[in-house]
């Protein structure tokens, strides 16, 4: 069955082979199996789907034929045509871009040649941007382009409700896996212990790859902690253990994951935190241990494309280094 302008929702859904039942789509799924008949109903060289993460422009998947671009490239949002789209400064559809002042001075003519352009805003269920939907040319195309946005707004504004979903399914799953096993929980701290830490990047990596989300990974060593047991006992560093994770936690937001990873090392995965909300959350713990009379070395990196997994082992290379500086300051002191 091909589509026409003329089909609706129902029309297409009578005339479906009731022999074969409709297939439950997941968001990639879904957005894949949407890039691919755009491309085959209105052309254009390349359709995307993107996520917008401050500056970042995230390829989610493509559907290209002659770009070169692919999932996982990372553009500057400042300078695409959506940016401009999403203010208002140019039109969902323009088959020639270059009539479009915003689009024609956007810096990403620069780097790729776009001559025609569609673009679609995906949003949460409280309006703000997720990414879009969209496409471009370097050959300008035929008026009758712009017949085609309802269709596309109407693909865009099902997989923004298809992600509303997931994502809410997501959060709750979250949350169930928090509290779901006491085997994966540190008996000293009631953290997650290592085998929860190493479940919880492997799940949360899943997520950060299907939905574009920024993550950061930072690695805590306790300074002086072996001091503290020899010479005030066992008790006493216990109770400083349980101090530093009571610590983590109330300086950690309610989304984030703390573990207790080795016997004085603690993570954290800050979800939905770029570089920059990383290193404000490593500000705010240093301060906090040091109300709290802690020594602590920290070292902080956001996601890379290797994985969660890949990027905490980054994280305890940025913390060793950091413990290294910390003695050579306190040897010249």
């Amino acid at each position: 069955m091909t589509w026409s302008v003329g089909n609706n929702l129902s029309d297409v859904l009578l005339q479906a082979p009731t022999s074969e039942p409709l297939p439950v789509l997941d968001f990639r799924s879904a957005a894949r199996a949407t890039l691919k008949l755009l491309q085959q109903r209105c052309g254009m060289t390349l359709w995307m789907l993107t996520r917008a993460e401050g500056d970042d422009w995230i390829v989610l998947d493509a559907e290209d034929r002659g770009y070169g671009l692919k999932e996982g490239d990372l553009l500057r949002w400042g300078d695409s045509y959506c940016a401009r789209m999403v203010q208002g400064l140019g039109p969902r559809c323009a088959p020639d871009a270059k009539q479009v002042p915003a689009y024609a001075d956007a810096p990403i003519n620069l780097k790729v040649p776009i001559a025609s352009y569609i673009g679609v805003p995906l949003c949460y269920g409280d309006g703000s941007l997720f990414g879009t939907l969209c496409a471009i040319s370097p050959t300008p195309q035929s008026p009758q382009l712009l017949n085609d946005l309802p269709m596309i707004e109407l693909m865009a504004s099902m997989l923004s409700a298809l992600l509303v979903a997931e994502l809410r399914v997501s959060i709750e799953s979250r949350s169930a896996d928090k509290a779901r096993n006491m085997a994966t929980r540190d008996e000293l701290t009631a953290l997650f212990n290592r085998r929860g830490w190493d479940e919880i990047l492997d799940a949360e990596e899943v997520r950060c790859e299907r939905y574009g989300t920024p993550a950061c990974v930072i690695s805590i060593d306790l300074d002086g902690f072996k001091h503290v047991n020899d010479t005030q006992g066992h008790d006493a560093g216990d109770a400083h253990l349980r101090r530093a994770a009571r610590t983590l936690e109330n300086t950690a937001r309610s989304s984030d994951l703390v573990a207790r990873v080795g016997g004085d090392e603690f993570a954290v995965l800050a979800l939905e935190a770029n570089h920059g909300a990383g290193e404000s959350f490593v500000a705010r713990l240093r301060a906090a241990f040091g109300a709290a009379g802690i020594d602590a070395s920290i070292g902080v990196v956001s996601r890379t494309s290797a994985g969660l997994a890949a990027t905490w082992k980054l994280a305890d290379e940025a913390m060793y280094a950091d413990k290294r500086r910390r003695k050579l300051i306190r040897a010249s002191a």
